[in-house]
């Protein structure tokens, strides 16, 4: 499985702390630095069952800077919503996991983190 972290964010540490725990396998991506590509967003998007809006963080400054409050949440703005994540990535939602099932979850809580583990533990 991958986990996309911002090291200062505190609920990355969490998630990591608790993935460690469990001694589960897993490989850092620390998304401000390697940045995902807009392709790697859909397919996270997909795997999600999310739209780009359900994983963006709106209150960050570039998201004021934007006007994404005023952005169109339907099929015809989502490629304008992937090209502004791809384009600033702290407004991603993080942490995400990417669990070895296919399936990926935003690991905000502990439960999350716990379901993308169930997914890997087969």
């Amino acid at each position: 499985m991958e986990i996309w972290i911002n090291p200062a964010c505190s609920k990355c540490r969490s998630a990591l702390t608790l993935l460690d725990a469990e001694g589960a396998e897993y490989t850092v991506r620390r998304y401000l630095d390697d940045v995902p590509t807009e392709d790697e967003i859909r397919s996270v998007l997909d795997r999600l069952g999310l739209e780009p809006w359900d994983i963006t963080r709106t209150e960050e400054a570039a998201a004021k800077e934007l006007g994404l409050k005023e952005w169109a949440r339907d099929a015809g703005a989502r490629e304008q919503w992937i090209a502004a994540l791809a384009g600033h990535p702290k407004l991603i939602q993080r942490p995400i996991i990417t669990a070895d099932d296919g399936t990926a979850v935003v690991a905000r809580t502990e439960d999350a983190v716990r379901e993308a583990l169930s997914r890997t533990k087969e």
